[in-house]
């Protein structure tokens, strides 16, 4: 069963949302990979949204360009952790996507990492996951100290 829902607006996101991928993997983290646009398909959205915990989701990573609407839509239609990524696919470079996804209103929280931090998603997710799942845990402690070697 996958603990980590990946989500992105357009199959052109992939390349930049793969550093999460490769990372989760690398973790030993289950997920699982829909595209859904939040302008283009929203009612696809809402259900995503919906039924992400019954599909044992614990968190969502949303990432998205240009206003990157996603991630916040997602996490109106849940109240799972959602790790927005802003991507920079517009001529803006990502400034767009980062205010879209960190502006978002009392009440409705998603947690925002870097213009193109999909890896950092995965970190985080990992951190997060971490604090119930004892082998997640350690997987993710283990590549900390790696890092500092």
């Amino acid at each position: 069963m996958s603990l980590v829902g990946i989500v992105m607006g357009s199959k052109s996101d992939e390349p930049l949302m793969q550093p999460a991928l490769d990372m989760l993997g690398e973790l030993g983290i289950d997920y699982e990979v829909s595209i859904i646009s939040a302008h283009r398909t929203p009612e696809k959205a809402r259900e995503y949204g919906q039924g992400a915990r019954e599909k044992g989701f614990e968190l969502i990573i949303a990432g998205a360009g240009w206003a990157a609407h996603l991630p916040g839509v997602i996490a109106s239609w849940t109240t799972l952790p959602v790790i927005g990524v802003p991507l920079a696919t517009s001529e803006l470079k990502g400034v767009d996507a980062i205010y879209s996804v960190v502006q978002m209103p009392a009440g409705v929280p998603v947690a925002c990492v870097a213009i193109d931090g999909a890896k950092n998603a995965a970190l985080l997710a990992a951190a997060i996951l971490g604090l119930k799942h004892e082998d997640i845990r350690q997987a993710y402690e283990g590549y900390r100290q790696r890092l500092a070697t």
